[in-house]
């Protein structure tokens, strides 16, 4: 936004300047409320790995270090127990509602030429479990393929509460409105396994228009070359 100077060459004498100051700043606001308004819809996303098309641009920023999780999770982290949180956001500036398949989203990940694995997001339940019910010491841990974690019980106060944090934070909502955006986190268990992002992409194929009844395109999203994790 552009600065505003004001001088007192002129009428200084006249004017006081404890006048002058609580005019300039109301003036500010009454000059440029479009202006501000623009700028806060049209606030560029922050994120390691981005693509856009139909209107819909899609940005995914892996969080690979402990820190990154503090201040959503400040007692036990996913990613200390080798869950790697994805922060998802999906700004639509087309003028439809634009509906997202979230359980058809795939982390898609390639061991080698002939193996290749795609990943389901976990649910809140289901990282509540791998975090608050982590393998015994001295089990070996599987490799690629993995398993969706499982509890056969033990999901007492504390768990209900990582549930709800896990909800909270997490990506739920399935449509975006016209010109608005939404934004979350998305879990994947790579069993600390994080090395694996150095091949990995990020694939949601289920976008539909609904005013238009339409599909769009697919998004598939390169992890491999973030420009700053």
């Amino acid at each position: 936004m552009q600065k505003n100077y004001y001088s007192r060459r002129t009428n200084a004498h006249s004017i006081p300047v404890a006048l002058l100051l609580p005019l300039a700043i109301l003036a500010i606001p009454a000059l440029y409320p479009a202006a501000t308004q623009q700028q806060s819809a049209a606030k560029p996303l922050t994120t390691s790995s981005l693509d856009s098309h139909d209107g819909l641009t899609v940005a995914a920023d892996p969080w690979l270090s402990a820190e990154r999780y503090k201040p959503t999770f400040p007692k036990k982290s996913p990613y200390g127990a080798g869950v790697l949180a994805i922060k998802m956001s999906f700004r639509n500036d087309s003028d439809d509602s634009i509906k997202i398949g979230l359980a058809r989203i795939r982390l898609n990940l390639t061991l080698d030429e002939n193996n290749r694995q795609e990943l389901p997001a976990l649910n809140s339940e289901q990282l509540a479990d791998a975090v608050l019910h982590p393998k015994l010491k001295g089990t070996s841990k599987p490799r690629i393929p993995l398993p969706i974690p499982t509890s056969p019980g033990g999901r007492d106060k504390h768990w209900e509460e990582y549930k709800k944090l896990a909800e909270d934070a997490g990506l739920h909502a399935s449509v975006v409105a016209p010109h608005s955006s939404i934004e979350g986190l998305l879990y994947f268990d790579l069993q600390n396994q994080f090395d694996l992002l150095q091949n990995a992409r990020l694939y949601i194929p289920d976008l539909t228009a609904l005013e238009k009844n339409r599909d769009l395109m697919y998004f598939d999203i390169d992890l491999s070359h973030p420009a700053s994790r």
